[in-house]
């Protein structure tokens, strides 16, 4: 990250500006970093300016105790005004409920779009199963256990038990625990892991929620579901992704959108 700006609680937040056009800062979900965004980044390069931050927490940014979801709102107010003033943002997953957030909270942004934002409302015992992660992750954390609180997010996503005792002996395990702690802000920003509806009603610019086209029913709906749930929402299949998606095919559809 080249550049910083502080956050009114005075977080130090690490960002990167890349390419030229209009300004849409990337955010990306749990177990991430901005560098996580960079690949989509240079693929809007040529026809937006695309900014990557570290969210608190992580990479190169600082962290203020206590966490609250409110924070990370005003780090985005404090981006969009270290830009320019005025951006589009695009949330990957729980990145995705971040961004939605910070829209209804009013945050002068022209448009909106997130990918995959997984509310659990059309997944059987989605809800059950939000609140037993929420419960045994804040748990693991309180008492240390970093390495525990990674498995239980693995587990969360659909990792095998096998995948993830290979994760554990991987080079990258050593960072994905370093960032451990901000799992919890994930879960914040998740909130109940339902579709919030009444806020999402108040979202007052244009939303496009993406999905691909190979995730789970339950996945596909959910965007759906934030598409009808925000005045100006529209809904659009990346035929043949899934939640990992590839940048090569999201970028002509985020730049089509944001560069109008």
């Amino acid at each position: 990250m080249e550049k910083k700006t502080t956050s009114r609680d005075g977080t130090s937040l690490a960002y990167q500006v890349i390419g030229q056009g209009p300004t849409v800062i990337l955010v990306s979900g749990a177990m991430s970093t901005g560098g996580t965004m960079a690949p989509l980044a240079h693929r809007l390069a040529d026809r937006c300016t695309a900014v990557v931050h570290d969210r608190r927490g992580r990479g190169e940014s600082g962290d203020t105790a206590p966490y609250a979801v409110e924070r990370e709102v005003e780090d985005l107010a404090a981006l969009v005004e270290a830009v320019g003033g005025e951006a589009a943002l695009f949330g990957v997953s729980s990145g995705g409920a971040l961004v939605l957030e910070a829209a209804a909270s009013g945050l002068p942004v022209r448009q909106v779009a997130v990918y995959e934002v997984p509310f659990a409302d059309h997944l059987e015992g989605g809800a059950e199963r939000e609140a037993v992660y929420k419960e045994n992750l804040n748990k693991a954390l309180g008492e240390g256990r970093r390495g525990d609180a990674v498995e239980l997010f693995l587990r969360l996503t659909g990792l095998g038990e096998e995948m993830i005792r290979g994760a554990r002996q991987s080079p990258m395990w050593a960072g994905m625990e370093a960032v451990a702690p901000s799992l919890a802000y994930d879960d914040a920003v998740m909130g109940d892991g339902l579709l919030p509806r009444e806020r999402l009603a108040a979202i007052p610019v244009p939303v496009l929620s993406l999905v691909g086209g190979a995730s789970p029913e339950w996945m596909r709906e959910a965007g759906r579901s934030v598409a009808e749930a925000v005045p100006q929402g529209s809904y659009h299949v990346l035929e043949g992704q899934t939640h990992m998606v590839e940048p090569a095919v999201l970028a002509p559809v985020l730049a089509d959108r944001f560069a109008e």
